[in-house]
């Protein structure tokens, strides 16, 4: 059974510290696991279950073998190079939008993407496997309240509420398909 790409952006987006460990990675071309901590800014055990969830996905390998102290502990696998470069542009855009620790929410990403087109909340729901009424409500609250989605009253009976990205947001949209794609 295939998964759909918002499927699977919400899948990686489950761990809030995968997209920044990708985009690290790719921005060193692998690392060892302290310089991922402090790169990210995420402490130990996040990175290790970020860690963890990429190496089960098949996006990150541990480097084989011994060597030399300085070799990188972790690198990206074939199919990790083909997001990393996604997620790096993804995290530079939410920090332009000064959303970065909003935009890393487990549900931030998935929401974002799905409104590429404007949605009501049902249809959004429908369109997120897995979220629930609450979390769904969270990261549209949050969101609307960093000012990337708008939510408008309908003036009709009974009054709908659609909600659409804002035009600041808008260019998170590339990075967010091509994450979606590639995952």
């Amino acid at each position: 059974m295939s998964r759909s790409p918002l499927e699977a952006l919400a899948d990686l987006a489950h761990n809030r510290w995968a997209v920044p460990v990708l985009a690290e990675l790719d921005r060193t071309g692998g690392t060892r696991f302290v310089t991922l901590c402090h790169g990210t800014g995420a402490g130990g055990e996040s990175v290790r279950r970020a860690l963890a969830g990429l190496i089960e996905r098949g996006l990150v390998a541990r480097n084989p073998g011994y060597g030399h102290p300085l070799r990188p502990e972790y690198v990206l696998t074939p199919a990790g190079a083909a997001v990393a470069p996604a997620c790096a542009a993804l995290l530079d855009e939410l920090r332009s939008l000064g959303i970065g620790d909003i935009g890393l929410n487990k549900w931030s990403m998935p929401v974002l993407a799905a409104l590429a087109a404007d949605r009501r909340f049902s249809e959004l729901r429908s369109a997120l496997p897995g979220v629930s009424p609450r979390a769904l409500t969270l990261a549209l609250k949050g969101l609307a309240e960093a000012g990337v989605v708008e939510r408008t009253v309908l003036a009709s009976y009974p009054p709908r509420t659609v909600y659409r990205l804002a035009d600041r947001a808008r260019s998170l949209t590339p990075a967010l398909e091509r994450i979606a794609e590639a995952a």
